[in-house]
């Protein structure tokens, strides 16, 4: 596994001096916001994929920073009911599918979006219930006639141009907001749809993190390093679901936070261990959102942190058992092994 990060926490700053900066805390990979929620800071795909002295401009920081791209990053709703809307994030992620083949990386993160209810909807209708019946139309609707459609033509034009890992990160307000949802959109879309594994979103949802990395095994394309803490006081009276307000109000249900600021250590040890189980060996993104931190000291942080848990070296043979098996020899012969109603 190897530390990287979302590159738009200093997006007050250039690419180059963001590298260089991270190169010096020990991070190894970026993940680059080219569009929606992440951001145009670090690269504008609208520039750099018609502008080739720019895009060589730009190839040359980050190979010169010694630092690998784990995806690029393009968060948004493209099916949206609003088509201009809609068409604007469809563009923002063909286009970073197009910097990803630009420059020879095979992951994006996005989310899946959530559609209206209807045609003329004007507004997404996000839908976590079959009660009262009328919600089992609208998923029917959602599903079969905006979401597969969608995702199945945008991981054929992923493929085509060497995209072959789409990162949907679960998040709520998102038709795939959950381990399920992803599960099934990647059934009906084929195995280009996989998991950006974000604990942070499942963690106020009640799902156990380490749980549902084993139940992604095998789909899991990227994962964003960030947590979340409860407030209990509202969480006890209202639930998660925080309709009202606004969004990072001190009286909310939850506040994202640096990695073991908001679980302790012991999820996240549970949940490395998990994805070590399951064979994945790929980026640790850190994504910091924690308002309670400072861009440098929750970045810095959160890389100490990463750096005592993370694994580092590849899984070897367990070496303990030969040992054990050479013990069972003396009760269980070689010429009764494998015999019916003898235990191997």
């Amino acid at each position: 596994m190897e530390i990287g990060i979302l590159t738009n926490v200093v997006c007050n700053v250039s690419l180059r001096e963001a590298l260089a900066y991270f190169r010096s805390l020990g991070i190894t990979m970026v993940e680059i916001g080219c569009g929606g929620t992440p951001g145009i800071h670090h690269c504008n795909p609208e520039i750099l994929l018609h502008d080739e002295e720019k895009f060589q401009a730009f190839k040359s920081d980050i190979e010169e920073s010694g630092l690998k791209i784990s995806a690029f990053s393009c968060h948004g709703n493209p099916v949206h009911p609003t088509k201009d809307i809609a068409a604007r994030y469809d563009g923002i992620i063909r286009n970073a599918i197009l910097m990803a083949e630009k420059m020879n990386v095979d992951t994006i993160c996005c989310f899946s979006g959530c559609p209206g209810d209807h045609d003329g909807a004007k507004y997404p209708n996000w839908v976590t219930g079959v009660w009262p019946f009328d919600y089992v139309a609208i998923l029917d609707y959602q599903w079969n006639q905006r979401l597969i459609p969608y995702w199945s033509e945008t991981a054929r034009f992923a493929k085509e141009h060497g995209v072959n890992k789409i990162a949907l990160e679960m998040h709520p307000g998102f038709a795939v907001y959950n381990p399920k949802t992803l599960l099934r959109l990647r059934e009906a879309c084929g195995d280009v749809i996989g998991a950006n594994f974000d604990p942070s979103h499942l963690i106020w949802q009640g799902i156990d993190c380490a749980t549902a990395i084993q139940n992604l095994k095998g789909c899991i394309y990227h994962f964003h390093a960030k947590d979340t803490q409860i407030n209990e006081a509202a969480m006890n009276k209202n639930g998660f679901f925080s309709p009202t307000g606004v969004f990072g109000d001190a009286d909310n249900s939850f506040h994202f936070r640096i990695p073991g600021n908001g679980t302790d250590s012991t999820l996240w040890k549970k949940m490395i261990t998990a994805l070590g189980e399951i064979d994945y060996d790929g980026v640790i993104s850190i994504e910091h959102e924690d308002n309670s931190r400072s861009q440098d000291e929750g970045v810095r942080k959160t890389v100490e942190f990463l750096s005592s848990i993370i694994i580092k070296e590849t899984r070897t043979n367990c070496w303990w058992k030969e040992s054990i098996r050479q013990y069972q020899r003396t009760f269980l012969p070689e010429p009764n092994r494998g015999k019916e109603g003898v235990t191997q």
